[in-house]
C-alpha cells in the first residue's frame, strides 16, 4: 500500500537546515510513499475562528487543509525556538485542527523530526510538536524520533542528505510512518 505523507517545515527560512532535512526526505522516500513539501506555511494567517467560515476562508489555509486532506500522514520537520516550536508550525497544526474533531489530522500517523543549535537536537520543540499534533487528533508515532544536534557546525558545508548518519536514521522513520500510514 503506497503512503501519502504531507511534510510541514516549521522554519520559513530558505537556506534552513530543517528544510534541507525535508529535502533529504523527499529524496530517501520509498518507491511507494508520495512525500510532498507543503510550500506556503508564511501565508497562512494565524489561526481565528472569525475568519474559519465558508465565506471567509483565506486561500492559503485552504490549500493547506486540502493538502492535508489528500495526506494519510504527516511529517513535522521542525527547529527549536527559544525551548518550544516555531509559530508557523503551530498555526498549521490549529487549521489542521479544525473543524474540532473532524480536522485534517485527526487519525492520521504523525512523526516529528529536525535539528537545532544547541546539544539536545530540538527535542523540547518535538516534544511540543507532538503534544499539539496529538491534541489535534492525530496518532503521534512515539519510537519514530530524530533529533540532530549542532544543526550550524554538522551542516555548515555539507546538506543533511550527505550525513550517513542522518540518512540512515531519516530513512527509517520514513519506513515506520509508512507502515504507520498503511
Amino acid at each position: 500500500m503506497s503512503a501519502e505523507i504531507l511534510t510541514l517545515v516549521g522554519s520559513l527560512r530558505a537556506g534552513s537546515h530543517n528544510r534541507q532535512l525535508a529535502e533529504a526526505a523527499l529524496k530517501l522516500a520509498p518507491a511507494d510513499v508520495t512525500l510532498t513539501l507543503f510550500e506556503g506555511l508564511g501565508e497562512v494567517p494565524f489561526y481565528n475562528e472569525d475568519i474559519d467560515t465558508d465565506e471567509t476562508l483565506p486561500e492559503s489555509a485552504a490549500q493547506l487543509r486540502a493538502a492535508a486532506e489528500r495526506a494519510n500522514a504527516f511529517l513535522l520537520v521542525t527547529p527549536e525556538y527559544n525551548g518550544t516550536m516555531p509559530a508557523v508550525l503551530k498555526n498549521a497544526i490549529d487549521w489542521l485542527s479544525r473543524p474540532w474533531q473532524a480536522g485534517a489530522m485527526l487519525g492520521k500517523p504523525v512523526a516529528v523530526v529536525g535539528t537545532a543549535l544547541g546539544q539536545y537536537g530540538g527535542v523540547w520543540a518535538h516534544d511540543e510538536a507532538r503534544k499539539s499534533a496529538k491534541i489535534a487528533g492525530g496518532t503521534v508515532v512515539d519510537d519514530v524520533t530524530l533529533d540532530i544536534p549542532g544543526s550550524a557546525n554538522r551542516f555548515a558545508e555539507a546538506h543533511p542528505y550527505t550525513d550517513a548518519e542522518v540518512t540512515e536514521r531519516l530513512t527509517k522513520v520514513l519506513d515506520m510512518l509508512k507502515n504507520a500510514a498503511a
